[in-house]
């Protein structure tokens, strides 16, 4: 019985197998048979990035500004509940040179 199983085993293996081969002949054949098409296909797509690749950037650059302004103004907005503790600081900070009368350099 397990003399069975393993010859069908490997009649399924040899099928398998076989079956592969075939596609990788197909596959081969069809390669070298489209090479032209594909080649076609690289230098339609090099044309066209040629001309999309400069928008690309120029969309990148000025969602970048765009971006980053936005970013600042949204920092300014988050950062006014500080400001009474930067005033603070500031006053603080004009006490602590003010005592300080020696000037820094000689």
């Amino acid at each position: 019985m397990a003399a069975v199983l393993v010859l069908a085993g490997l009649a399924l293996a040899a099928v398998v197998f076989c079956v592969m081969l075939v596609g990788l002949v197909l596959n081969v054949a069809f390669r070298v048979l489209l090479f032209p098409l594909f080649l076609l296909k690289w230098l339609a797509m090099a044309v066209v990035m040629l001309v999309v690749a400069p928008v690309l950037a120029l969309v990148g650059v000025v969602l970048a500004v765009v971006f980053s302004a936005v970013a600042v103004v949204f920092g300014a907005l988050l950062s006014i509940p500080f400001l009474p503790i930067l005033a603070v600081g500031v006053v603080l900070w004009a006490l602590l040179v003010k005592s300080n009368g020696r000037p820094a350099a000689a």
